[in-house]
């Protein structure tokens, strides 16, 4: 058969080339065209030859697919991880910046850095004592001037600004000293929070997962030596422990604490030698709480087994009656495992009676001696005057608690008792409400103090702040409520007083109501909260809720 002209191809797309006439023929495949048809010239893509004759490539089996997935996988795997780590880098070098600074020698009574240039400046120590105690390695042996004189019962303040004390020189500021708790909540340690029973509400500190994030707290209520005999500690308990569940403040534990008698400390010692897991140990509380007086007997308490804290009772931080006595974090070797206990400085609060006063006047605001009561109704008022209120009942009458705190009775029942709870340095006065304010005016500094001296008085600012309080109440045979004057102490309401000899008398759906005015100086702040059950009349009259099983197994657990 004979041979075709290449001619005779002409479908093929084939290229005849002749480079030389002696040379063999070589056939070159041209590139494949796209041949886009007419029925198709809109649609979104283009049929090419090489995909009409198969030459194209091979769409993705199932395995490459899954391959193809797992490769984007690991490479998102591998992005996350790395930004992950850049992350906590960036935390780090957060944390380098405001975590305590151990290199800088420090007071071992309050924190503040020791210097040698300001003799009047918290920290001072003298040179000839500074550079010997240098050469020797034992700067932590060094306490301040402002210090020996505080444990000589001198009132030195030197915290000023919002929160701060009046008087006296202010060498830093609440803020300032708040800041040095700012890493708290970047670190993992163990948060033991002091509240003062006498100042409950005023010293709770409410925000402070803003400053502890989420560390674990085990709440300790301080000063129970100071309420009245009789007082049963298991109404106390669980009156704390419902209290700090409705602030939803999630607690390990709440233990009832006395620094004086040590009662409760050795509860306190066993539970933070069980949750602080290596964890360091902060003391954490509002300024004049008591913090220092609790880590001194919480040391001597934990000195009986553990020899690292008998050590460090040699240097434990100086307590006094001064707020603001600590000025930095204290750093004590009290653990055998090599854990730090910290003393911090106080939280100062703008709310608290302390921060409003003179520096000279700030003993009186402390409690020395167990809480006595003063109860004041219709008969146990002063013979009556011209300008006393007609009637049967405490309407028209304005109790002054010091100079500090006003109240006007607005509406009462002639069985309602009003008891005040405080320092006992504040006496308490009675007059009728139509000549309270000139009385204030003639007395303040005089009858009613704080404020006291000539000085203080003409700084004063007065009674500002005014609060309309309406308490309703359904049983009459109970206290009504407490009212609360932060930083300072509280007055229990009784809508009819309790007599031995008597019931209470059914009452009329209007007489289930009692109204108050609270004046007090700014920022003071007034709470209305349960009545606190104290003395034994507490224990008859408190009622115990009904738990379910949930509830008693979330709730925290108290001890004493």
């Amino acid at each position: 058969m004979a041979l075709r002209a290449l001619s005779t191809f002409p479908s093929l797309p084939r290229r005849f080339t002749r480079r030389d006439p002696t040379l063999t023929t070589s056939i070159h495949r041209t590139p494949a065209t796209s041949i886009v048809c007419k029925s198709i010239a809109n649609s979104e893509s283009t049929v090419s030859l090489s995909e009409r004759d198969g030459f194209a490539a091979a769409a993705p089996t199932p395995g490459e697919r899954f391959l193809e997935n797992q490769r984007a996988h690991q490479a998102q795997k591998v992005v996350k991880k790395e930004l992950k780590k850049e992350k906590k880098k960036k935390k780090e070098e957060n944390i380098r910046k405001v975590v305590v600074d151990t290199s800088v020698s420090c007071c071992y009574g309050c924190g503040a850095p020791l210097q040698t240039s300001d003799v009047d400046s918290p920290g001072f120590v003298d040179l000839v004592t500074y550079d010997l105690k240098k050469k020797h390695h034992q700067l932590r042996t060094v306490i301040c001037g402002r210090c020996q004189l505080l444990s000589h019962g001198h009132m030195i303040t030197a915290v000023g600004g919002n929160g701060g004390y009046a008087g006296g020189k202010q060498f830093v500021s609440a803020d300032e000293l708040r800041e040095k708790l700012s890493h708290l909540r970047h670190e993992k340690a163990l948060i033991v929070k002091l509240v003062d029973v006498v100042d409950f509400n005023g010293s709770f500190l409410a925000r402070v997962r803003d400053l502890v994030g989420a560390n674990p707290i085990i709440l300790v209520v301080t000063k129970i030596d100071l309420l009245p005999k009789g007082t049963d500690m298991n109404c106390i308990g669980d009156w704390v422990v419902e209290v700090t569940t409705k602030k939803k403040l999630n607690v390990l534990s709440v233990h009832l604490t006395s620094s004086k008698s040590l009662d409760g400390v050795s509860g306190v010692a066993s539970e933070i030698q069980k949750e602080k897991k290596g964890r360091d140990v902060y003391i954490l509380g509002a300024a004049n709480v008591g913090k220092s007086a609790f880590i001194n007997a919480l040391l001597k308490t934990m000195a009986e087994r553990d020899p690292v804290a008998a050590a460090a009772q040699k240097y434990k931080p100086i307590q006094s009656a001064v707020p603001g006595t600590t000025l930095g974090p204290i750093q004590i070797n009290a653990f055998l495992g090599g854990e730090k206990l910290y003393d911090t400085p106080g939280v100062h609060l703008h709310h608290r009676q302390a921060a409003v006063v003179h520096s000279d006047d700030l003993p009186a605001l402390a409690p020395q001696n167990r809480l006595r009561g003063q109860s004041f109704d219709i008969s146990t008022l002063p013979t009556q005057s011209s300008s006393s209120p007609e009637g049967e009942s405490l309407n028209g009458y304005t109790f002054f608690w010091g100079g500090l705190v006003r109240i006007d009775i607005l509406k009462a029942l002639p069985e309602t008792r009003f008891t005040f709870y405080g320092p006992k340095a504040l006496e308490i006065h009675v007059v009728p409400t139509k000549t309270a304010t000139e009385f204030y005016q003639k007395e303040v500094g005089v009858l009613l103090t704080p404020p006291s001296g000539k000085d203080q008085i003409q700084e004063w600012k007065g009674l500002q702040s005014h609060r309309l309080l309406r308490i309703e109440f359904n049983d009459p045979k109970r206290p009504a409520s407490d009212v609360a004057i932060s930083g300072l102490g509280w007055i229990s309401i009784e809508p009819i007083r309790r007599s031995k000899d008597s019931e209470p008398r059914d009452l009329e759906e209007a007489e289930h109501e009692i109204r108050v005015c609270v004046s007090v100086p700014k920022p003071v702040e007034v709470f209305i909260r349960p009545t606190l059950p104290i003395g034994t009349s507490g224990a008859e009259w408190y009622q115990y809720r009904d738990l379910s099983d949930k509830e008693e197994e979330l709730r925290p657990k108290w001890y004493f």
